[in-house]
């Protein structure tokens, strides 16, 4: 088995845009990926046999970004142990609000943890992945700690700087 890594799945070329935004935490943090265009209903045979090949490999976190039906973090889950997390692209009528659903009401026993609709989520998804494969690499630990600490710090001088504004 080599080296962990996360795999980053979008039901489609067009989720790249707000998928980025997992790929680039991912590559702040060094965690290691892939990326795929697969499809839950288009090429379901393709999915499946990338699934097996991936944790084969070392593959240890799914994330799958999905609009509309967002079928794809449920059928990822349905054959896999291995964690899944959803990412609910903002696209068609509903601005995201059915891949929310779709993504979310899952089957008992058939778990996939969701993040929130469009960019933000995208961005929380490349963390958790971050989070878990953490739980077995102290490296990545302390990269996390920093990263939050680093975040902490810019909210910090941001209210620094808006104080010496302030009358008073």
């Amino acid at each position: 088995m080599s080296e962990p890594f996360v795999a980053v799945l979008m039901g489609s070329d067009s989720d790249l845009p707000v998928v980025q935004a997992t790929l680039d935490v991912l590559a702040k943090l060094e965690v290691p990926c892939e990326v795929k265009v697969t499809s839950a209903h288009r090429t379901p045979e393709t999915t499946r046999s990338y699934l097996a090949d991936a944790e084969a490999r070392g593959c240890q976190v799914f994330v799958c970004a999905a609009g509309l039906a967002a079928h794809l973090a449920g059928t990822v889950a349905a054959h896999t142990l291995r964690p899944v997390i959803g990412i609910p692209i903002d696209a068609g009528p509903l601005n995201g609000l059915d891949a929310l659903l779709s993504t979310v009401q899952m089957p008992g026993g058939i778990p996939v943890a969701s993040v929130a609709i469009g960019k933000a989520g995208a961005k929380n998804a490349g963390y958790l992945a971050a989070q878990m494969l953490a739980l077995a690499d102290a490296d990545l630990a302390r990269r996390l700690r920093e990263e939050r600490e680093a975040s902490a710090e810019a909210v910090r001088q941001a209210d620094a700087r808006l104080q010496e504004r302030l009358p008073g």
